[in-house]
């Protein structure tokens, strides 16, 4: 199978999730000269000429899979495994049921954000992972700062400020380590139901600063401000703000659990330290405070470029036939596989 004449991508809105997926994506693409479009996936089902078209590849976020059945040439996106405490039963259902609709349709391969992603995916629900791809960076975290060495005196949270993310079990600890810490300040980047709550619990504590959503630019502002990212997502698929945090020089924070190890295995122990599942309060902050020993030295990241990342998307397109079908389909295919 030739290079696709142009490539379709369907977003997401949560900050760090499927939209700066799509968009870093979008960008590798285009780095390698293939016309791409972004489209929300409640249109996919509008564009069915395209859906249909062999010439054009089609890769489908999570919430977009129910349009395999009528792809041809698709490859859709495992980014995790919903909470059905959260979500609800229903939802999880109906995804899990559109990757096993994903693994019976000849036009359409499943690709996951990591091997903790595939495993959970073909333990729990015999559902085949026919590459593992991790999330691409935006070229602007890649580039250079030429600031050169700032003052860090922040702890940064970055994501939907939602019960599954944990950040309401994370304050209490984060609050202790501002005590003992002097000059030492909280930022959280990001919007949700729990806003509120989370507001309420340090109304008053001039150290926290709630940013609501914001730019690329700002984000990357803020973690060149940063000492230490936190997240308290157990279940976290991958962790695109884990990978920004890092190609930034944070030391960053997470549960011994997720997809997000898989990031920088090497530097668990030296930027990347992580939180008891537990989030027993004084065993956090153990944690935070390691966190700060931590060097603020921005890690190389030239493997989550977007233009290697596309090449690998591209890798898998070319197991697609001319017709747009995966050849061999119906037969053994590596299971949980690395791209």
């Amino acid at each position: 199978m030739a290079d696709p004449d142009k490539v379709l991508i369907t977003g997401g809105q949560e900050v760090g999730g499927v939209a700066s997926f799509a968009e870093g994506l979008a960008r590798g693409f285009a780095g390698l000269g293939i016309p791409t479009r972004i489209i929300p996936p409640s249109r996919i089902l509008t564009h069915f000429r395209e859906l249909r078209d062999p010439k054009i590849l089609k890769i489908l976020s999570t919430s977009a899979v129910f349009a395999a059945p009528l792809a041809r040439r698709a490859i859709c996106v495992a980014h995790g495994v919903p909470r059905g405490d959260y979500h609800g039963w229903a939802r999880l259902l109906a995804i899990i049921g559109s990757f096993k609709l994903a693994n019976a349709c000849a036009g359409v391969q499943l690709v996951s954000v990591s091997h903790y992603t595939a495993t959970t995916l073909h333990a729990m629900c015999n559902v085949r992972t026919n590459a593992v791809i991790h999330n691409p960076l935006k070229p602007l975290y890649l580039e250079t700062d030429k600031e050169g060495r700032r003052e860090r005196c922040y702890v940064t949270y970055v994501g939907r400020l939602i019960a599954p993310k944990n950040l309401h079990r994370l304050l209490p600890a984060i609050r202790d380590l501002l005590d003992v810490t002097p000059g030492l300040r909280a930022c959280i980047v990001g919007e949700g139901p729990q806003r509120e709550e989370i507001e309420d619990a340090v109304r008053g504590d001039q150290r926290f600063e709630f940013k609501g959503y914001v730019d690329d630019l700002e984000l990357r502002a803020w973690l060149r401000r940063t000492k230490v990212f936190v997240s308290g997502n157990e279940t976290e698929g991958l962790g695109i703000t884990y990978l920004e945090a890092l190609s930034q020089g944070c030391a960053v924070a997470m549960p011994a659990c997720g997809g997000g190890l898989e990031v920088a295995l090497e530097e668990i122990g030296k930027s990347v330290h992580l939180l008891p599942l537990s989030f027993q309060r004084a065993g956090v902050l153990s944690v935070l405070r390691r966190s700060l020993e931590s060097p603020s030295v921005a890690m190389g990241m030239a493997a989550h470029s977007a233009e290697e990342v596309a090449r690998a998307y591209l890798r898998v397109d070319s197991r697609f036939s001319l017709a747009g079908e995966l050849m061999g389909h119906g037969t053994a295919v590596a299971k949980n596989g690395a791209i």
